[in-house]
């Protein structure tokens, strides 16, 4: 058994007590979600033939029409397109926007610079990588203020009668700043409609599925999209992805995925079904362990001295948590430390490395049963000031608190703390 210092110990024990009101509210969205979830599954009658493979071109897959049938009664939504033929969120949502943008078209994302894997989908004038700016696709985007809010006023300059689609990011990204709830998505969407009618919200819904009672599809936003190896796998989804909202958006997206007229009526899902289903019939109860988890790194890492964000008292809209360090160190540290605690690939040290997709080195702790599955207790940090850390994931509670022990030590034995 693994030896932790008593002072260690000790803090975890008092943030565990600290936060036991917050873990009963966690408690309560997953129970909601969980009936949710179960209801969709009988309202669509699924049953064991569902879980058939399909072969070729897979028309008349009943499983995969169901399947979409119950996302977008889970999410709230007209239609869904689920499918183990998304390779990544960021292919999910590069598709998404690809089927809803044309030619002269603009994208203006509100909350500030997207993730970085979204930087190449964005792209440049005549870039010749196919990327959106390649196809005379513009783009925009509006900074947030210095306290992480939409800047409505450089919104509506940026506003224009060629702006076709606004881009909504659910999580911080590599930001220091919060994520949107569900409720500022709802707001947002409201005042962008109201300064443009027909202006399509698209939101970038990755790692925020299930963390609260609603999804943006239930405020009024009209697409969304996230990966399956998140949150709504369940830790069992092998590969995948999903858009959900209106029938005509999804309809056009599907075409980016197979080809205009062919859509979402075929693609064998090659042996993912079950494990979809039940990904997603897990999914609300290992989110609230996840959830749990990074409610006491902040907690935890608050009583050694560390900044957190969100801290420990917050609400939750994601499932990552920043922990902000003083230098490579001691974020190199942690990271390695959460490595170490994995069950898959504990004895790899994880090490920076530039990943495609990514503008500076990035060190991963990526420990887990599915290949890049941030679900499963995962931490990784851009080598760059400031020097933070995101920690996400947990498939039980159990794991996260043993993860947490092993990255303080970590960083005590190398004199860190």
């Amino acid at each position: 058994m693994a030896v932790f210092s008593e002072e260690i110990v000790n803090w975890l024990k008092a943030a565990e007590q600290q936060a036991e009101g917050r873990f009963r509210e966690i408690d309560q969205i997953a129970d909601h979600n969980q009936w949710k979830v179960i209801e969709a599954f009988q309202r669509h009658q699924v049953s064991d033939y569902h879980f058939s493979g399909s072969t070729g071109y897979a028309y008349n897959d009943r499983g995969r029409e169901v399947l979409d049938l119950v996302y977008a009664d889970v999410f709230g939504a007209e239609a869904a397109l689920v499918r183990p033929h998304f390779a990544s969120g960021t292919h999910t949502i590069a598709t998404a926007l690809f089927g809803l943008l044309r030619p002269g078209d603009e994208l203006l994302y509100i909350t500030g610079r997207p993730y970085d894997t979204l930087h190449k989908v964005i792209g440049k004038p005549g870039d010749g990588s196919g990327s959106l700016q390649d196809f005379g696709i513009t783009y925009n985007e509006a900074e947030l203020n210095a306290d992480g809010s939409i800047d409505w006023e450089a919104v509506r300059e940026k506003i224009t009668d060629r702006t076709k689609v606004i881009g909504i990011q659910r999580s911080r990204g590599y930001d220091w700043r919060d994520s949107f709830t569900v409720e500022q998505i709802g707001a947002m969407v409201r005042e962008v409609k109201a300064i443009k009618p027909d202006v399509i919200v698209f939101v970038d819904n990755c790692y925020g599925e299930f963390t609260e009672e609603r999804e943006p599809t239930e405020v009024g936003a009209d697409l969304i999209a996230g990966s399956l190896i998140k949150n709504p796998g369940g830790g069992l989804a092998e590969t995948g992805g999903y858009i959900c909202g209106r029938e005509d958006l999804v309809r056009l997206a599907s075409y980016r995925l197979t080809a205009p007229g062919i859509g979402g009526e075929v693609g064998a899902m090659l042996g993912t079904t079950r494990g979809i289903y039940q990904g997603l019939f897990l999914a609300p109860t290992i989110v609230g362990q996840a959830v749990k988890g990074s409610v006491l790194a902040a907690a935890v890492f608050e009583r050694a001295g560390f900044a957190s964000r969100p801290k420990w008292s917050e609400p939750r809209t994601d499932l990552i948590q920043a922990i902000s360090f003083s230098g490579a160190e001691q974020l190199i540290a942690f990271v390695q430390g959460i490595q170490k605690a994995a069950a898959v690939d504990g004895h790899v040290v994880p090490e920076a490395w530039d990943m495609p997709g990514y503008e500076h080195p990035v060190i991963m702790a990526a420990g887990t049963f599915i290949q890049g599955g941030s679900l499963e207790l995962s931490a990784d940090a851009p080598i760059r000031s400031p020097y933070i850390a995101y920690m996400q994931g947990g498939l039980t509670y159990s794991h996260v608190k043993f993860g947490l022990l092993t990255a303080l030590q970590t960083m005590k034995d190398r004199n860190l703390l």
